[in-house]
């Protein structure tokens, strides 16, 4: 065979060799896997119950020192009372911080600051010093927290805020108290002394004077108004300026007014001084001796004239812990920490939006210093007592109503 007859029939083999090759079957390929898919989306679980805290802080802030504490002394002196007998509401143990505002509108303020965002306290009591709960309500307001003030009597202590409330009258009632008292008692001409520096002693001079025009038809009787600063101790100059007053009122704090009639008396005056609340304190006694005999002042409560059911407990108590009768601040106080209380019980909740709607809800509460009911304002509706002192005490005169 030639050589070329054998390649052309090995190239033959190669290509048939080919062809069989291409036309095998393909292999059988791996079935694709699936796509991937994201895992189910789980419900959300269900909020578990609201578990009852371990304690609940219910803040105080009070003056315990500077020219305010003894004021505040005897506010504690209630507060701590009502927190013996009740350390725990919906079952869960109270714990009480108390805070020092030192008598100063800006201790006050940082003091509910410490109260709320260190202490998390859900509700706070004070103060006695309108300019201290003005200060401290600012506070409280932007916070979401509630306060029941116990003597903050300044109008503008609860005026367009929605968390402050108090547990005593306020000033335009207090105002009107003494004008009556006044022109009830044959005052034709009264010199009006207030302190400048606060807005609690201001605020009652505008509405003592308010209430005298309305009573009597004229300012005419309101001889002269002089002013003294926070820590003025010589009033000779108010003093030598009051003409021919039958009575003095002097809308102070007790120190100022215990100076002021010491040496009003030194300097001749033998006429009737009238204050307000803030003057009930021993000191008021204690520094102005016997010149204070005599003086009256509108308050918020006397032992001498209880109108509840809770007073007399109240008092029993209160002298067996103590060993003396207890003041208006003392049974405020008493009463403002009772309020928190009820009003965390009616709301069922530790919460403070709740602890605020049952504080403005609050109607016909047994106080101490009587039935208490807050109105729209958030402030309480109640009646004032004009105390009286006599052989260096405070003695109940009468009782005045809204």
């Amino acid at each position: 065979m030639s050589s070329r007859k054998l390649f052309s029939m090995l190239m033959s083999l190669v290509i048939l060799a080919s062809l069989l090759v291409g036309c095998q079957p393909a292999a059988p390929q791996a079935p694709a896997a699936p796509p991937t898919q994201a895992p189910a989306a789980q419900e959300p679980a269900a909020p578990a119950p609201a578990e009852k805290p371990a304690e609940i802080v219910i803040g105080v802030y009070e003056p315990m020192s500077g020219a305010q504490a003894a004021g505040g002394q005897q506010t504690m002196q209630g507060v701590n009372l009502a927190y013996e007998q009740k350390k725990e509401v919906l079952g869960v143990p109270i714990k009480m911080v108390l805070v020092d505002n030192r008598s100063d509108k800006a201790e006050a303020a940082t003091a509910m600051t410490r109260l709320i965002n260190q202490e998390k306290a859900i509700a706070v009591v004070g103060s006695y010093g309108s300019s201290n709960s003005m200060a401290g309500g600012e506070v409280s307001e932007k916070a979401g927290i509630p306060v029941m003030g116990c003597s903050p009597t300044n109008p503008l202590v609860t005026q367009g805020k929605h968390y402050y409330f108090r547990a005593c009258f306020i000033d335009p009632f207090q105002g009107r108290v003494m004008a009556k008292y006044a022109v009830e008692n044959g005052i034709k001409k009264v010199a009006i002394i207030q302190n400048i520096s606060q807005d609690y002693s201001v605020g009652l001079a505008a509405f003592f004077k308010q209430s005298w025009n309305e009573l009597t038809g004229s300012m005419d009787g309101i001889v002269s108004e002089t002013s003294y600063q926070d820590g003025d101790q010589d009033f000779t100059a108010q003093l030598g300026a009051i003409g021919d007053a039958e009575a003095i009122y002097a809308p102070g704090y007790f120190g100022d007014a215990a100076l002021l009639i010491k040496q009003a008396r030194e300097m001749g005056f033998k006429g009737l001084f009238m204050g307000s609340d803030a003057w009930e304190a021993p000191e008021l006694v204690s520094i102005g001796g016997p010149a204070t005999e005599g003086a009256v002042f509108s308050s918020h409560y006397s032992a001498e004239a209880a109108t509840t059911p809770a007073s007399k407990p109240f008092v029993e108590a209160f002298q067996a812990k103590y060993n003396e009768v207890p003041s208006a601040m003392a049974a405020l106080g008493y009463d403002a920490y009772m309020l928190v209380i009820d009003a965390i019980e009616r709301a069922n909740s530790f919460d403070p939006k709740a602890i605020r709607d049952a504080m403005a809800a609050t109607k016909d509460f047994p106080g101490v210093t009587g039935s208490i009911t807050i109105n729209e304002n958030g402030d309480a509706v109640k009646d004032a007592v004009v105390l009286v002192v006599k052989d260096g005490e405070f003695k109940y005169l009468s009782t005045v109503k809204p």
